[in-house]
């Protein structure tokens, strides 16, 4: 069994390299209208210059698991911008995309909380459309849709689960299929646990990204062992391994937070389960501190007994 580690969004240790740079709406408004798009122009490709340093790191780290973030463009998807941050950065995407796919890298992005299909008013649905337009826009700029994959949850209840997963489902008929083709689900720490998650995958043939601290956080009546192998099997029309995302409670009062580094100790019971399964997969670490979070866990469990270290971000056991 082989697991290869990555991170999220910023390099810790690299200087000044933060790839989520931004404006804020009032911000922007309050500048002379003829300042306006070369400010975002600005933080857009000092974004993309950092999200190349970054790359470069990973590949320098031998880290092939990366999720971009998805601040890369300030104020995309704002109502009353929605500027083209295509056309006057298409080297730049495409430089981007170069590298991916030189170095064979699996990238990802994660929407905000915002970015679901379960609420009854459409004006949120046709922002959670518009959220996957301009992840899956940029996947593309950068020619990274072969591997690329977008990844959300499933939202809220409502006050009635039965209600609101019909609702996904209606209102998922509204993402366009290419872009769905691209997504993924993820069982959270407050709503939807592992089972009903890996319901909604099974009936839309989505894959589905197993968070083992959401599934700590919200279990249910879920015992894991039993769902896991199903879980996996939702990546089967894919050319690709499944990814699971890792991270510890930062105490037990915040048992939701994520931790600045990840507790061996806490996830211990999961690689264990996964170790019976014999199966290849990717681990997207979820810590504060990123990639030092990744790099300490690896040489962690790399030091395991009948665990041997590959390379600096991957693990055979």
């Amino acid at each position: 069994m082989k697991i290869r580690f990555g991170y999220v969004a910023n390099a810790l240790g690299l200087w000044d390299a933060s790839p989520s740079k931004t404006v804020t709406f009032a911000r922007y408004s309050t500048l002379p209208k003829n300042e306006r798009m070369e400010k975002l122009k600005s933080i857009t490709a000092q974004n993309l210059q950092h999200t190349k340093r970054i790359l470069y790191y990973n590949i320098a780290h031998e880290i092939e698991l990366y999720r971009l973030s998805s601040s890369l463009v300030p104020l995309a998807t704002h109502p009353e911008v929605c500027w083209d941050f295509l056309t006057p950065f298409k080297t730049e995407w495409e430089e981007l995309g170069s590298i991916i796919q030189q170095s064979k890298l699996r990238v990802s992005f994660h929407p905000n909380q915002f970015t679901l299909f379960t609420s009854p008013k459409e004006e949120v649905t046709i922002n959670a459309v518009k959220d996957m337009e301009y992840h899956y826009k940029m996947l593309e700029a950068m020619n990274a849709l072969d591997t690329g994959l977008i990844n959300i949850h499933i939202g809220g209840a409502y006050g009635d689960k039965n209600n609101a997963i019909n609702r996904f489902h209606q209102n998922l008929k509204k993402l366009p299929k290419k872009i769905k083709k691209h997504m993924t689900l993820e069982n959270d720490d407050k709503t939807y646990d592992v089972k009903e998650t890996l319901m909604t995958c099974e009936k839309e043939n989505i894959p589905m990204v197993l968070d083992y601290h959401h599934h700590m956080a919200n279990t249910g009546e879920n015992d894991l062992p039993l769902y896991l192998q199903r879980i996996y099997n939702t990546w089967n029309n894919f050319n690709t391994i499944p990814k699971v995302h890792i991270s510890s409670p930062k105490s037990d009062q915040t048992y939701r937070s994520h931790a600045d580094f990840v507790s061996l100790d806490f996830i211990l019971p999961f690689l264990k389960m996964a170790k019976e399964l014999n199966q290849d997969f990717d681990i997207m670490i979820e810590a504060k501190q990123k990639n030092l979070a990744m790099q300490r866990l690896v040489e962690e469990i790399a030091a395991l007994r009948g665990v041997k270290r590959i390379t600096s971000s991957s693990v055979e056991w």
